[in-house]
């Protein structure tokens, strides 16, 4: 699979319930949604490419050890800006189910400057899983880039896209949805949250979002609902609510981007779109029950156990 997006150094304050103010020491890690999604499908054994920019510095130079030699993601799509730096995120636990994110992209990230050049378009085109965040689309030349690839693809499965709402990465709620509804024409499954489907489709309804995703013509429209589970529709007219399962929350940062990763291996194994969220939803739990994101991430084991301490065995 190839996910396509941000990646930082994030910054995990190791205080929790406590303000930046009073944090005394960070520990340090690899993130952005589209890198998580990475590392969480090749910690479940797929080959998982990220299409990305790093600066030209020491911060770079880690991300790319870390993404190769550490979590094993493929790096070749990963290129390096010559005048940019590589941005930082500043993680405050406070609340840990909850946690404030403090983002220094400035002046520009570099994986805002993603170019056709950049990339594959045959790897794009052949590989069986692409996940596309939605905040691809808050810049230029990114947002061309993506539009561009994603029409030379066409709808061959599986498109992805993750709806992914940073308000941070955006003038205005509504120039997100502007830039983000088209995305829904090139895509084969939505997955994003109830305030994601409102800035993507106009409401944080589940069935009623679901069936704005459907009526673009996707085979599968995947609304998180937190504690509640998940939903999974189809243009069938199949809705199936998935139960989540009950955790003490130590961090809330990356059970999305867990979801991701593992739902990813669902279909690349061939699973119906239900076991696939099922395997979501437990990466989901266990990765909000640890503190780290990309360093954290389940393993099949982990994911197996906890489906079967819970339901039986899968």
């Amino acid at each position: 699979m190839v996910t396509v997006g941000r990646v930082s150094v994030d910054l995990y304050a190791e205080q929790v319930n406590t303000p930046i103010r009073s944090v005394t020491s960070f520990r340090k890690s690899i993130g952005g949604t589209a890198t998580n999604v990475a590392v969480a499908a090749a910690r479940l054994g797929r080959h998982a490419a990220l299409v990305t920019k790093v600066g030209d510095d020491p911060f770079g130079n880690y991300v790319r050890f870390a993404l190769e030699h550490t979590f094993g993601v493929d790096t070749r799509f990963v290129g390096t800006d010559p005048d940019l730096r590589t941005p930082l995120a500043f993680a405050e636990l406070t609340p840990p189910e909850n946690p404030s994110l403090v983002f220094y992209r400035e002046p520009r990230a570099p994986d805002m400057n993603l170019y056709p050049a950049d990339l594959d378009l045959d790897v794009l085109c052949r590989t069986p899983t692409l996940w596309i965040p939605a905040s691809r689309m808050a810049w230029e030349p990114s947002r061309s880039t993506v539009a561009g690839f994603l029409a030379e693809r066409g709808r061959k499965p599986h498109v992805v896209l993750d709806l992914d709402w940073r308000p941070m990465f955006w003038p205005s709620e509504q120039e997100a949805g502007r830039r983000i509804g088209p995305l829904l024409d090139h895509v084969t499954i939505a997955i994003g949250n109830r305030e994601e489907c409102r800035i993507a489709v106009g409401t944080d309804r589940p069935e009623e979002a679901a069936e704005r995703l459907l009526g673009r013509g996707l085979d599968a429209a995947v609304i998180k609902l937190g504690g509640e589970g998940v939903l999974v529709a189809t243009p069938d007219g199949e809705a199936t609510r998935i139960p989540s399962y009950p955790v003490e929350v130590v961090c809330g940062l990356g059970a999305g981007d867990a979801f991701g990763g593992a739902f990813c291996h669902g279909l690349q194994s061939g699973w119906s779109l239900v076991e696939a969220a099922r395997y979501g939803n437990a990466a989901g739990a266990i990765i909000a029950s640890r503190l780290m994101c990309a360093d954290d991430m389940p393993t099949l084991s982990d994911i197996d156990s906890l489906i079967s301490i819970s339901e039986g065995p899968v």
